[in-house]
Order: C-alpha cells, then sequence, then structure tokens
C-alpha cells in the first residue's frame, strides 16, 4: 500500500473539496477499494472518510419515489421493509452477493462504484488496460470463462461483478450526485461506461462529485433477481437476470429485463424488452425475449458457454414472475 493522507469531513461542502484534490478517493465501507490498495491498483494520495454523513436514510418521498441514501449498508437495504415490499428484486440481488459480513460494511455507493474482479485486472504481472491504458487486454487471449460476452471491445471484456446494480438497473434507477456546481440527476443507464477505447473509465463521476442518494420510481407488477453461480455464496454472478414484469389479464403491459455476470456494465436489455411489451405472456415469447437479449453477444472462447446460459437463466426468471399460459 502506498502513503496517503486521511482525512475525516462532517458535511458535503468539505466532502466536496477534498476530493477535489488530484487523485482523491472517497471511502465509506472500503470493502473493494481497501483490497485495490493494497495491491497498488488504487494509489489515491488522498483519502476521504464520507461516514458522517448524513445518507444513511431508506424513505418513500411524496410522489412514491423511493430515496435510498449513498451510505445505506448492503444489509440494512436489503432487510428494510419499504424494499421487500415494494422492490423484492433488489432484495434478492444484495442478499445474493458477497457475504453477510460484506453486506454489513459495503454501502450503496460503494457498490456503484465497485471495479471488475477480472482476475487480470488483479494481477500486475499481466497487461491490462483498466490499470495502464494502451497496455493491451490479456483477458482477450487468456482464459476468459467470468469475462463478458456483451458491451465489449478490442481493449477490454471485464464483466462487471455488483449484483445490486443489475436491479438498479431493471429499476430504472436515477442516481443523485452532489458537486461544485449543485446536485447532477444521472439516469442509471448512463452511470456506467462501455469500455470502448478508454476502459479505463468506468463511469459518469467527476472527480469532485459525491454520490447522495440514488431514486427508484415507483414500478409497477411483480419482480425477481436470479442468480446462477459456481457456488451458493460468496461467488460472482456466471449469469443473472433481474426482471420487473406488469401483466394484466395473461399480457405483459410493461417488462423491465437487466442482465448480470455477462456484461461490461449492469446490462439493461432494451431488445428482450421490446419483444415482451404489450405480448402475451408464454415461454415462446420469453425465449424469443431471451434470444433478443443475448443477439448481440460475442464469446471469447472460455466464456462462449455465457451466451446460452444467459438465455436459461432469463427465461427462468420471466417464468418465475409472469408464469405461462
Amino acid at each position: 500500500m502506498e502513503p496517503f493522507r486521511y482525512v475525516r469531513v462532517n458535511d458535503y461542502s468539505a466532502a466536496i473539496r477534498a476530493a477535489g484534490v488530484n487523485e482523491a478517493k472517497f471511502i465509506a465501507g472500503g470493502t473493494n477499494m481497501l483490497d485495490l490498495m493494497k495491491l497498488h491498483i488504487e494509489t489515491p494520495k488522498q483519502v476521504v472518510d464520507i461516514n458522517k454523513l448524513p445518507l444513511y436514510q431508506v424513505e418513500q418521498l411524496s410522489n412514491g419515489v423511493v430515496r435510498i441514501g449513498a451510505l445505506v449498508k448492503n444489509s440494512d437495504l436489503a432487510y428494510h421493509p419499504l424494499i421487500q415490499e415494494k422492490f423484492p428484486v433488489l432484495s434478492e440481488a444484495i442478499l445474493s452477493g458477497a457475504s453477510p459480513q460484506l453486506r454489513n460494511m459495503a454501502t450503496t455507493g460503494g457498490n456503484l462504484m465497485q471495479r471488475t474482479r477480472c482476475p487480470y485486472f488483479y494481477n500486475t504481472d499481466f497487461v491490462c488496460n483498466k490499470r495502464v491504458p494502451g497496455s493491451g487486454c490479456s483477458a482477450i487471449t487468456g482464459y476468459n470463462r467470468m469475462n463478458a460476452v456483451l458491451g465489449t471491445s478490442d481493449h477490454c471484456i471485464a464483466t462487471h461483478p455488483s449484483d445490486m446494480c443489475v436491479a438498479l438497473a431493471a429499476l430504472g434507477a436515477t442516481i443523485h450526485v452532489q458537486g461544485p456546481k449543485g446536485i447532477r440527476v444521472i439516469p442509471f443507464a448512463e452511470f456506467h461506461l462501455l469500455p470502448g477505447q478508454t476502459p479505463q473509465l468506468e463511469h459518469n463521476l467527476k472527480q469532485d462529485e459525491l454520490i447522495m442518494h440514488v431514486e427508484i420510481p415507483s414500478v409497477p407488477g411483480r419482480s425477481h433477481y436470479l442468480k446462477v453461480r459456481d457456488r451458493a455464496s460468496y461467488e460472482f454472478a456466471l449469469t443473472s437476470a433481474a426482471v420487473v414484469l406488469d401483466i394484466r389479464e395473461g399480457r405483459i403491459r410493461q417488462a423491465q429485463i437487466a442482465l448480470g455476470g455477462v456484461g461490461t456494465k449492469p446490462w439493461r436489455s432494451t431488445l428482450a424488452e421490446k419483444v415482451l411489451n404489450n405480448a402475451l405472456a408464454t415461454e415462446q415469447n420469453y425465449r424469443t425475449a431471451a434470444e433478443a437479449a443475448l443477439s448481440e453477444a460475442k464469446g471469447y472462447g472460455d466464456n462462449n458457454f455465457k451466451i446460452e446460459l444467459a438465455k436459461r437463466t432469463l427465461v427462468r426468471a420471466l417464468k418465475t414472475v409472469g408464469g405461462m399460459s
């Protein structure tokens, strides 16, 4: 770990000022960043502790929107009665990730900012464009079983690791951040960036901006999160699906679909949604939607199996939520 300056702040203005220092990083739970600092992958010159900021609330606003503070612990969020009642897909997603000990420390904002677990990113003996732009991507020609098949480029095929973010993508959340110029609202689909030619740029957040809270609009219908993995706990997804369906009299009025374990970012599948919107809730339509969702997927050898597995995962999740006629 490289030497760094530690700063504890008590208000938003101080946090934003401290973050404006070159190579500064916020820290809350630290469940991902501290690991990266120990491996010399993250080397901030200043670490800004934001745990004293009042961002721990989960509340429903007058318009039905649910607001989640950036410092709400994953465990508290997953078991919150409001979340379990209105957004079971989010509760299920959080509880399927990490371990109880990590969920007790990890925060909502930190989950949004966590970085890939691609082994070539973590192992500094290998080249990685996320660590050193322009150095190359070892995963493309290496062992890539856990890597992405959607949203990839010639510069990076690293998978986004979050379960929580997949559910938030399906729910159409927005992320509210504060910087020197005030509050900025970022639609969830625009927060995480595709790798393209600049895989080191992972999110739409400026150096001196602080995540304040996440807002989730009221959504009709039922929801579910299904995760397929190598073992039952403490494991990242091979594939996952977050499904929200509003079904009336056997017809899907609105579908909201996101996939995990297969994308370089939490993957909102508008292609699957187009198939399902206004369609009958039938197994054939679910399968057609799954084919559409993976129609642009590209395997890299060891991860080819993910394409078919993701289709089956999505079909099963759709059956769980919508049944079939």
